[in-house]
């Protein structure tokens, strides 16, 4: 069963080429090509064209082939201004759609059928037969192209099966056609909000509010807030994505700058190397120490400094640790080594000072 608009789109193409093979249109040769377009439509949008009841549905009481031509007629026409009603209101029953040239208004016996259609739309949305509904409104809209009740009343049934897409579409043709009639921008309200649009759903609840007057209506002032409350909810979330970014950013640099009292450096040069406080050694991440900007600071100092680079070489407590990693002892206690003072003094100077009373704090 077709339940969204493009669904019953493709079965209403399928519907026309094939009957375009019975009615003189296309010639008995083509039939294998129709075969496999309608083959090719109908698998990928999921539809069975030889269920008659669904292609009913789709194309209700007129075929795509009139609803084209109807639309070929009316696509050049200018919109025309519905002459201004008398104290400045509309019907509330069943407001005029936007007149346009060369468009036929539809007779009193078209609007009274159009109306006993929408009853049975009416009927079949209370009983929750969602499909039946769309069927009802889109014949009454096929006698009565542009009514506004008749496009929310459709846009209503398709937010209950679920096609906000096609509910969105029918909202906002609704309220095109008659924006005084209140309950299209509830429907649109809803529909977008459906869709993940909570600033467009806000926006549509407060035209709403606008028009109603009076401050609006419980029902619409209730969506207008549950709509603002979502927007405030988004604000909030990005606000606290851009936070942590900032905070992470922020611990990132702080990493690197030093602190005082024999800790900041040191320790940040002990957690390079796998060994932080309370560590028990292992293996150090040397893709991490290769992008350590204190890394390359330290080994700048290391060749602009040969004296440095000399002590390093004949510290024994160092050609111990080197001594011990050659042969396979594995990667000691780095945060006990540095706390041998002489090893703990190399590193400050390896570090430009860092470490040292806090002269390594950022600024």
């Amino acid at each position: 069963m077709a339940t969204t608009t493009k669904q019953r789109l493709a079965l209403a193409i399928c519907d026309f080429l094939t009957t375009s093979l019975t009615d003189g249109t296309l010639q008995a040769e083509e039939k294998d090509s129709i075969d496999i377009a309608v083959n090719c439509i109908s698998e990928a949008f999921g539809v069975d064209p030889s269920d008659k009841e669904a292609v009913s549905q789709a194309v209700g009481s007129q075929n795509l082939l009139q609803i084209y031509s109807v639309y070929e007629k009316l696509k050049n026409a200018a919109p025309s201004k519905p002459p201004a009603a008398a104290g400045g209101s509309t019907s509330s029953t069943t407001p005029p759609g936007p007149s346009t040239a060369g468009q036929q208004a539809p007779t009193e016996e078209q609007k009274k059928q159009a109306e006993a259609l929408k009853s049975k739309g009416n009927a079949a949305m209370a009983q929750k037969d969602y499909a039946a509904a769309i069927d009802f409104y889109t014949q009454a809209l096929a006698l009565h192209p542009g009514n506004a009740i008749f496009l929310s009343n459709r846009a209503a049934a398709y937010s209950a099966a679920r096609d906000h897409e096609s509910a969105k579409a029918d909202a906002e043709a609704a309220v095109a056609a008659d924006p005084k009639y209140t309950k299209g921008w509830s429907r649109l309200g809803l529909a977008r909000f459906a869709l993940g649009d909570a600033k467009g759903s806000m926006e549509a609840y407060q035209k709403g509010i606008e028009y109603e007057g009076n401050g609006g209506s419980e029902a619409m002032k209730k969506g207008y807030e549950t709509a603002k409350r979502r927007v405030e909810e988004i604000a909030a979330e990005e606000a606290e994505r851009n936070a942590s970014s900032t905070r992470n950013a922020g611990a990132a640099g702080s990493g690197s700058g030093g602190s005082g009292g024999g800790g900041g450096g040191l320790a940040d040069l002990a957690n390079m190397f796998g060994g932080g406080r309370g560590g028990g050694g292992g293996m150090p991440d040397f893709a991490s120490i290769m992008n350590n900007p204190m890394f390359a600071s330290m080994a700048q100092n290391l060749m602009n400094n040969p004296e440095l680079m000399s002590n390093l070489m004949n510290n024994p407590r160092l050609r111990e640790l080197a001594d011990s990693f050659g042969r396979g002892g594995g990667m000691p206690d780095i945060a006990s080594l540095m706390s041998d003072p002489s090893v703990a003094e190399m590193a400050r100077n390896l570090m430009g000072g860092a470490g040292r009373g806090g002269a390594g704090a950022g600024r």
